[in-house]
């Protein structure tokens, strides 16, 4: 939601005197010319702690332990291809917790082989070497074949000012950057530079740092090796990549611990799996939260959001949900509901329930300070100490939406618990899902927009010291305790339905309790522009359930704009069309024409079709870690001559799973021509089923010298009403026929797209296959985890006889709402000799504007072949 409105004006600024003018000149002048580490010591007049030598060393069953004069530094290794790295300044390592880190994960460690020269003190594991230099304390992780991870330099040690550290390593010029959720900007972090400092933001443009969240984490990629650093410190952070220095990226904190880890793959998937191992990977979503979702800010009075429900199924809009923001609340009072504009709340849920919508409620962390009025949250929060306090004790008041607020201190266990019981109302009254919003956290009227410093935070965690902290300690991490006291408590409120959270603020490992947005984007070109490199970005930082507000938030977007943005979203993880007070209707119906409003359906229709496939995709995120959105190094990390990412230098491109590949313009608003890079694997054009193959003046080669020329850089030209999908050769897609909601049961076969490596089904005869499967359960509940799922594996493979597509027996015992499989082939050039099961023959469809063999087999949870003979 918007913070504009909400800001006092600026306060009039003096005319500055000379003499000031010339000492801030001096002072920038002396930034430039010293490193910012040395220039923030002179300011303050500290002299720096340099870690440059070795002055001692010890091995560990697991690491090593190093003393570099008064500070300690223990590097371990969790995991074959894991390392920590911990510094202890004054000689004592720091509190050995984390908010991010699972507890399994941090505390395990393997047993590793020393290494011991004249110069250099290390270990190594099965999979990685660590050399630290003597000399300098210079370390250097490479992998078994010698290629390095990451390498710091004499020339730039570790170095603390006062409480402030820097930590510097080696950037070679071809390494490249990813990660740290959703900063804007291009998708590439090398030659930026960022602050982790979770800020309401509402106007944030592609230049603004910070916004809502902090994940200090990245994933480094060159010549096709992966690895990841992340600085588990939930102080104000920072990460510079060759801003600074050139060939040199940095991370440092103003507080708190060096807490390091350092990820090997080799793959980006590998690294990726290994930073859901630390941190958790995204729970298995309600089904629902996959479908289109319509938003305002705000939906009032009641008969507007049954109107907007009605014209979803009128104008036949596939939908799941609707969401309802601040405005249905009483003055403001998160919990509570306005009975003037809603008399009949619970009623309205269940009636919207019924034409199978769900109900999403905003539920802001700010509780209204409100005495002796009746409101519970208050009454309660105050009878059970549950609210931060000012250093002298008195509870800390901030305005926001109701007026004067008090704010729940989520780092005790016993204040969440209780947070988690104000939802046992709504719960009740059939609400599907929760939007934890203005949780960096937000406070208006004052500059920082949010808490002063020095708020007391009381930390009472299994894990923790017991103890009281700043907020600048607990800035970063508020919001994602205030969503994780959310998620605790839905589920023990309805412990066998699967919870789903939406938070604006977070932190590394937010992941395990809410899924996310990118905040309060523009209604502009350039934010839909910025949508892909945010949420690619937020899919490898752990996020992999996110979303932008689709249209944009502020301002309303031209009737082109809205309709390009409902095409693309609709193959992204959340999609959710939203927008700010005061705007124009943003519906899909909305400011167009019947053109604008058929095309706009058509790819929320699509988005329905291909549930099946996404569903199975958000199963396998919940179990790897791997996102529903990835960049095309995800998948391909080794498809360029040089083994650089392919997305490096654009980043509109992105894959929908592992299979489809989406190519929108990279300037969307502009009429020229523009290249698409198809990674060399053979695709399919998604919308027709033909081979895609590159004009003989496009034969730009992009990939290694052992593909074939057909697998190219081809010119694509912009339309309002195509988008580029292609699907990916050797890949089976599981479809279903349209719904109107996930709560609807589809009605027919369940389809199996299926896609040979090489496109004419005439040349069958090649030594190739293809594989896909199926996820399927209830959708809902937590009943998979005893087994109550489905799975299904496909195949496909060529045999001297012809094409077999091979159907595996049902894993688990949930039923599916089908019976039949329609299996389309795609690549034909024409009918066949025969195609049979082992019943017998089965009649098979040719058609040739969709270059597909099309046949109609049953499914009786057994294995199934189905022949084809060419």
């Amino acid at each position: 939601m918007p913070s504009c409105r909400r800001t006092a004006p600026h306060a009039s600024c003096a005319r500055p005197h000379r003499i000031a003018f010339v000492f801030i000149l001096f002072a920038a002048l002396l930034s430039v010319s010293l490193p910012a580490q040395a220039a923030s010591a002179a300011a303050s007049g500290t002299t720096p702690l340099v870690l440059n030598h070795v002055t001692g060393s010890r091995a560990l069953p697991n690491g090593i332990e190093l003393r570099s004069g008064s500070a300690i530094l223990q590097i371990t290794a969790l995991r074959d291809d894991l390392l920590r790295l911990r510094v202890g300044p004054s000689g004592t390592l720091p509190e050995d917790a984390s908010w991010a880190v699972l507890p399994a994960s941090r505390t395990t460690s393997i047993a590793v082989e020393p290494d011991s020269t004249p110069h250099n003190v290390g270990f190594h594991t099965a999979k990685l070497h660590l050399a630290v230099d003597r000399a300098t304390l210079a370390l250097t992780v490479t992998d078994n074949d010698g290629r390095v991870i990451i390498q710091t330099e004499a020339t730039h040690p570790i170095e603390y000012h006062g409480s402030s550290f820097r930590f510097y390593a080696r950037s070679p010029e071809d390494e490249h950057y990813f990660g740290l959720g959703d900063k804007p900007g291009p998708l590439d972090r090398r030659n930026e530079a960022f602050v982790n400092w979770n800020t309401d933001s509402y106007g944030w443009q592609e230049s603004t740092d910070p916004i809502y969240k902090s994940i200090p984490y990245f994933l480094t990629f060159r010549n096709g090796i992966s690895g990841g650093v992340f600085l588990d410190n939930t102080w104000r952070t920072s990460f510079d990549f060759d801003k600074e220095l050139r060939d040199t990226w940095s991370l440092g904190a103003e507080n708190g611990p060096l807490d390091l880890y350092i990820l090997y793959g080799p793959t980006p998937k590998a690294v990726v799996e290994q930073w859901a191992w630390l941190t958790g990977a995204t729970p298995l979503p309600p089904m629902w939260t996959l479908g289109f979702q319509q938003s305002r800010y705000s939906y009032y009075p009641e008969s507007t959001v049954r109107q907007i429900a009605a014209k979803l199924r009128s104008e036949r809009i596939p939908a799941d949900a609707i969401y309802l923001d601040i405005d249905y609340q009483f003055k403001y009072r998160p919990f509570t509901i306005d009975p003037e504009r809603f008399p009949h709340f619970s009623g309205m849920i269940h009636d919207l329930l019924a034409e199978h919508i769900r109900t999403v409620l905003i539920t802001d962390l700010h509780i209204a300070r409100v005495p002796n009025a009746g409101y519970k949250p208050y009454d309660q929060g105050i009878a059970g100490d549950h609210f931060v306090h000012n250093p002298d004790g008195s509870v800390f008041t901030g305005p926001v939406w109701p007026g004067p607020s008090v704010f729940p201190d989520f780092t005790q266990t016993a204040s969440r618990d209780w947070w988690g019981t104000l939802y046992a109302d709504f719960v009740h009254d059939g609400a599907a899902g929760f939007w934890n919003d203005m949780n960096e956290p937000s406070v208006f009227g004052v500059a920082s927009k949010t808490m002063p410093d020095d708020v007391q935070h009381r930390i009472d965690e299994p894990g923790f010291a017991k103890r009281t902290a700043n907020h600048l300690e607990i800035h970063n991490v508020f919001g994602m305790e205030n969503s994780r006291g959310t998620f605790d408590g839905l589920r023990k409120l309805a412990p066998n339905v699967r919870p789903f959270v939406l938070t604006r603020a977070s932190y590394a490992g937010g992941q395990r309790y809410a899924a996310t947005w990118t905040g309060d984007n523009s209604s502009t070109w350039n934010h839909l522009r910025q949508t892909v490199p945010q949420l690619l970005n937020l899919g490898v930082s752990g996020f992999a359930l996110s979303g932008a507000d689709v249209g944009g938030f502020a301002g309303s977007p031209q009737p082109e704009l809205l309709t390009r943005w409902l095409e693309i979203a609709a193959f992204q993880p959340i999609d959710r069309d939203h927008t700010s007070m005061g705007t124009n209707p943003q519906e899909p119906w909305a400011d167009g024409t019947t053109q604008d409003l058929d095309l706009r359906r058509h790819f929320i229709e699509t988005r329905y079709r291909l549930m099946p496939y996404l569903y199975s995709v958000a199963e396998e995120m919940s179990r790897t870690g791997l996102p529903i959105l990835r960049p095309l190094y995800l998948e391909f990390p080794d498809a360029s001559h040089d083994r650089h990412p392919l997305d490096f230098n654009n980043g509109s491109e992105f894959l929908l799973g592992p299979d489809l590949l989406i190519a929108p313009s990279p300037y969307p608003d502009l009429l020229d021509n523009y290249q698409a890079v198809l990674p060399p694997v053979g695709w399919y054009d998604f919308w027709t089923g033909a081979p895609v193959v590159a004009d003989d003046q496009q034969k730009m080669r992009v990939g290694n010298d052992n593909i074939p020329d057909e697998d190219l850089q081809i010119t694509l030209h912009p339309t309002i009403d195509q988008l580029p999908v292609y699907v990916r050769s050797g890949s089976i897609l599981p479809m279903q026929p349209l719904v109107q909601s996930t709560m609807e049961k589809p009605s027919g076969p369940l389809t199996l797209r299926v896609y040979p490596p090489s496109s004419p089904v005439r040349s069958l005869r090649e030594h190739q296959s293809c594989s896909g499967s199926v996820y399927l359960d209830d959708g809902i509940s937590y009943a998979y985890q005893k087994g109550d799922f489905l799975r299904v594996q496909f195949t496909c493979s060529r045999t001297p006889q012809g094409l077999v597509v091979h159907i595996s027996p049902h894993e688990g015992t949930f039923k599916p709402w089908w019976n039949q499989y329609r299996i389309e082939i795609y690549g034909a050039t024409g009918l066949v000799q025969s195609a049979s099961i082992a019943s017998g023959p089965v009649t098979a469809a040719y058609d040739s504007d969709h270059h597909r063999l099309t046949a109609v087999i049953p499914d009786d949870g057994h294995a199934i072949d189905l022949k084809i003979v060419p």
